[in-house]
């Protein structure tokens, strides 16, 4: 692994064992992308640069009419002049002028990568950094790209800070973290899309020429556009192809982007979105901007998946839950929903023991006068009613039955019905004059409010102090309205946004750094706010507030791109499911919840014994192959189909397990042998049901036989140890 400048020939060589990212210096001034793909053994500028003389095309050096910034591929945009393409960053001085002049200025290279400054981002020293300096001597503003690349993985991140070294005040109304241009247009446009309770919706289109974007608006990254994008080959499929990568390490609003232009060349663009966004930059102050993983694969989405796991799981979630082992959970909700007591949630849990289970949530309904959605938000107290003896005492009770004790918190909202509000009607977020919309009954909390941020951070540390409580599952049920802020001057309401993510950010630090060994669930409504800045502190999420077997194959299909089954939340529920109404065979419910981040969410005392006794056995079944499914390799065996026919392997040194679903059943069902592709070649396969041995280069290449399978949403498993 090295970072390279050739002083001779104007260019750094960023490289791996697997690939190269190569930017060269044009007029000593201006930075542009020349390479990102494989590794280059060495690199001498074979793909030239095109000069032409185009129409409409304007000249920063006259004399030099083919020379033009519109049509170099660039490292980052300019602003006002000479790159009419989507820019990256734009500034606004105090005379109301919205140009710059960035001009490359010197760089520094430095091992290992450095934090950012109140956002979350990859750690590793494995790893080089490169910083190039960007001045605009007129303004005295500074601008400088980081980049860093590790040294066992085909990533890069990239980042952006702007500072302010002049005398007067200038406005930032776009701070973007990453823009490159390749040099060709033939790619297809990945996205991950969706909504509530729909998340994770893989959308593959042909670029064409315009600008195709996905964006957030809403105050979080939202369940509607997840920040990724993916430029692949048009022949690219999960084992074949070149695919690259863009992933948002942010929480908030964002856009993400890919314009074709004129002359056949694409522009990838990922930021802050600056619709909701200006930021007040004084002399001496810096901003920072969040980070984007880059990443290539050679071997199609599969591959790109493996990377982004591995990474996750290395340098991004806490390092305490690297390695560890997450428990099979009973979470409360859909047994129960607000209708509960003391003495019904200490039977659940005795029952729950019984069958093997080894965390008990309690979801929402626990405190103040909570009995629905409308009330009591903000009022951290014990509802005495339901819990007379407290919390302390239902987590003793608890863990006398050898499980651990789970509490559900939504910190970030507020009931208008509330002591809180009643006390602290300034700390929701609103807007002078104007009206305060409720969604779910609900306001928001101002988290760009320090009073507000250390209120939270003090009210979780007084609970988790007790050292009674071994798991919180952090809810978020509505998006942000009427953003605005009583404490802040006019010309920074638009900073209010971003100021609430770095507030959330903040407690998030401060809670989780304290509490190490509290397992932290994220949830948003499910997948409102997956992305990587909130894994960063909590190692899974909850992947979606539907259940539904059929359903969360596609929705854990789609995640998985992105991230590995242990980080996505998944739950057996009951059947009629509450979400969409459909029956499912329990055995089908659990090998998909199985295949996410394990627990059960359903009106235990209500199962028959029989399903009892599956339960139990599923328990069973589970723990001995749970290192397996929350630490070994997961790959996608088909493409999801019109269907929502899946199928995907697990897979570690000793042991292999794949996993079936026919989805719907399908009159004059073809023949179909399916390749597990992905087993060790040379390696034997002892199927565990049959006795059976095969090579692992038989199951790959001839596959296995799926037999015909009547009836909708029906799974079976292969489980295979390896005999050496």
């Amino acid at each position: 692994m090295s970072i390279y400048f050739d002083a001779s020939q104007n260019f750094f060589h960023l490289s791996n064992n697997e690939i190269s990212y190569i930017i060269g210096i044009e007029k000593e001034q201006y930075l542009t992308h020349r390479y990102f793909g494989p590794r280059l053994a060495e690199y001498h500028q074979v793909n030239q640069l095109q000069m032409i003389d185009r129409g409409f095309a304007t000249n920063p050096i006259s004399e030099e009419r083919t020379f033009s910034l519109n049509t170099l591929p660039l490292e980052t945009s300019t602003q006002g002049s000479l790159d009419y393409r989507v820019s990256n960053y734009q500034f606004r001085n105090i005379d109301g002028h919205c140009i710059t002049n960035f001009a490359y200025d010197h760089f520094e290279i430095s091992e290992g990568k450095r934090p950012l400054e109140g956002l979350p981002s990859l750690r590793g020293d494995q790893g080089q950094t490169l910083a190039i300096y960007l001045v605009d001597s007129i303004q005295s503003l500074e601008m400088v790209l980081y980049y860093t690349i590790y040294e066992d993985l085909p990533v890069i991140t990239r980042s952006v800070s702007y500072t302010n070294n002049g005398t007067q005040i200038v406005y930032i109304e776009n701070a973007g973290s990453m823009l490159l241009d390749f040099p060709r247009c033939d790619f297809d446009l990945l996205t991950l899309n969706g909504a509530h309770t729909n998340e994770a919706t893989i959308h593959r289109q042909a670029l064409h020429p315009g600008i195709q974007k996905i964006a957030s608006t809403r105050g979080t990254s939202s369940p509607q556009h997840h920040p990724f994008l993916g430029l692949a080959d048009r022949y690219t499929n999960e084992d074949q192809g070149d695919v690259y990568g863009f992933h948002f390490i942010y929480s908030g609003n964002f856009v993400a982007q890919a314009e074709v232009e004129q002359y056949g060349s694409t522009r990838v663009q990922i930021g802050i979105n600056p619709e909701t966004f200006e930021w007040k930059l004084s002399p001496g102050i810096t901003f920072q901007t969040p980070e984007v993983v880059l990443n290539f694969s050679r071997q199609g989405f599969n591959q790109l998946s493996q990377t982004f796991h591995t990474l996750y799981q290395t340098y991004l979630i806490p390092k305490q839950w690297q390695q560890e082992e997450r428990p099979i959970l009973l979470n409360s909700w859909e047994g129960n929903y607000f209708d509960f007591t003391e003495e019904d949630l200490i039977r659940q849990a005795h029952l729950a023991s019984i069958l093997g289970i080894e965390l008990f949530v309690l979801d929402d309904g626990w405190f103040g006068q909570r009995a629905d959605d409308t009330t009591s938000l903000g009022d951290w107290y014990v509802n005495n009613a339901k819990l007379p003896n407290g919390i302390e005492h239902l987590a003793d009770v608890i863990h006398e039955q050898k499980m651990k004790f789970g509490l559900w918190f939504e910190p970030e909202m507020i009931s208008v019905k509330s002591r809180l509000f009643e006390r602290h009607p300034e700390w929701s977020l609103q807007v002078p004059n104007y009206p305060q919309t409720q969604g779910r009954q609900q306001l928001v909390l101002n988290l760009s409010l320090p009073e507000v941020q250390d209120y939270l951070i003090q009210m979780l540390i007084a609970y988790l102090s007790s050292n009674k409580i071994d798991y919180i599952k952090w809810d978020m049920n509505r998006h942000l309205t009427e953003v605005g802020s009583f404490l802040l001057p006019n010309d920074q309401q638009k900073e209010v946004s971003h100021r609430y993510v770095l507030g959330l950010y903040r407690i998030l630090s401060e809670v989780t750094e304290r509490f190490p060994k509290v397992l932290f669930e994220n949830c948003s409504s499910g997948g409102g706010r997956f992305d990587p800045g909130m894994v960063a502190y909590m190692p899974q999420t909850w992947a979606s507030d539907n259940t539904d077997a059929l359903c969360r194959s596609k929705i854990q299909y789609g995640y998985s791109y992105l991230y590995p089954p242990i980080m996505m939340g998944a739950h057996v529920s009951d059947s009629p499911n509450h979400q969409v109404g459909r029956n499912t065979p329990l055995e089908s419910r659990f090998l998909i919840a199985m295949s996410g981040n394990f627990g059960y969410e359903l009106a235990i005392e209500k199962q028959s014994p029989q399903e009892l006794e599956m339960i139990k056995e599923q328990v069973i079944f589970y723990k001995k192959h749970r290192k397996l499914l929350q630490f070994g390799q997961f790959y996608r065996l088909k493409e999801l189909d019109a269907s929502y026919s899946t199928a995907w392997l697990f897979k570690n040194e000793t042991e292999a397990l794949l996993v079936y679903s026919n989805g719907l059943a399908q009159p004059a069902q073809t023949v179909q042998y399916l390749k597990t592709k992905y087993l060790e070649e040379s390696a034997l396969y002892k199927d565990m049901n049959t006795g059976e041995i095969y090579s692992g280069s038989e199951l790959n290449h001839a596959g296995i036989l799926v037999p015909r399978i009547k009836g909708d949403f029906n799974c079976f498993y292969i489980h295979w140890t390896v005999i050496r």
